[in-house]
Parts: structure tokens; sequence; C-alpha cells
């Protein structure tokens, strides 16, 4: 078998990809501090989000993009979207749902939730295959925090593609608890 060849500018040879000389766009993604979210309990009674379910492939959302800007347009419709609102991803292999935060909804509208109850959060890194174990470990730590498992896990991804590898895929892990359980003794 041969190597397959390609060209090399010759000012290129021996160095590496020029990188712009300004550096990579800033990334607006949000930023959370590791102690408000890490292994935190905190109440849900007074939030509300929009929500769209989206189809999905063996887990993967299929027109991710379009239905975001759906979902932002009926959380703007709903109530004020706060700066760097939490999105967060339910589970789901075939369909999945998505919910924004919303302050001041109208909570008579069926698109809006009110989780209320309590979460119980982790702020991780989750690299490309950790996820499964990650939800896991969250589900785990919180039976064992709580003597029951959560009623739900949510993910919120705090990076973009650009951000990513620099902050080591930073996700929000949000178990869900509709009634404040008592903690396991």
């Amino acid at each position: 078998m041969t190597e397959e060849r390609r060209r090399v500018p010759v000012d290129q040879v021996g160095g590496s990809r020029p990188s712009p000389v300004d550096g990579p766009e800033p990334c607006e993604c949000p930023r959370l501090d590791r102690n408000e979210w890490h292994e935190v309990e905190s109440d849900w009674s007074d939030i509300a989000f929009a929500k769209i379910g989206i189809p999905a492939f063996f887990g993967v959302p299929i027109g991710f993009w379009a239905n975001r800007r759906k979902l932002v347009a009926r959380a703007e419709a709903a109530g004020n979207v706060p700066e760097d609102a939490m999105l967060l991803m339910g589970p789901g292999r075939l369909r999945r749902t998505v919910m924004m935060e919303v302050e001041d909804a109208d909570t008579s509208r069926r698109d809006i939730v009110t989780p209320g109850g309590v979460v119980f959060t982790r702020l991780m890194a989750a690299p490309w295959g950790q996820m499964r174990t990650l939800v896991k470990e969250t589900r785990d730590m919180a039976r064992e925090r709580y003597g029951r498992n959560p009623a739900g896990i949510w993910v919120w991804y705090l990076t973009c593609q650009t951000c990513s590898p620099e902050r080591n895929f930073e996700t929000l892990f949000v178990a869900h608890y509709p009634k404040r359980p008592a903690a396991a003794g």
C-alpha cells in the first residue's frame, strides 16, 4: 500500500499550520462557578422552561439548530429569556426534549413547563464517549444522597465546537426530583 501524498507549501515545510493573527473568535458560551453548581442542591419551585421535542437517531438530535431557533422564539413569546439561559436536553434515543429557561413566563401555555422540586447538579468534564458513564454516576450519587433515583437527568452542554476542547467539554448534569426527598441517612 502506498502512502497518500499531500501538498505542503514550501514556507510551511516542517512547521505547523499557521494560526490566525488575532487568535480564535471569542466564544460566548456560558461559564458556571464550580462552587455554585458542582454537587449542589437547588430549589426549582420558581423556575420555568419553554420546551420542544426534537427527533433523534440513536440519541443524536436531528435538526438541532433549526429546532433551537423555534425554541428560542417560543421562550421569547412566553416571557424573558435571561442571558446565559439554561438549555437542558433530556434523554431519548428517538426523540429528545430540549428546554430553555424563561423568566416571568406565562405558565398557562402548554409549551411552558415548571418542573418544581429540587435538582442535584454536577459540573463535569464530559469528553466524547463519557456521557453514559457520567449520567450513571450522577444517578448513583443522587440515589445515594436522597435514597431513590431522580425522576430524570438532563444535561446542559456549556461549550460549543470552538471552545469544547479547551474547556474539556464542560457539561452540567441535572438530577431532578419533583418533590424534595428526605436526605438518606
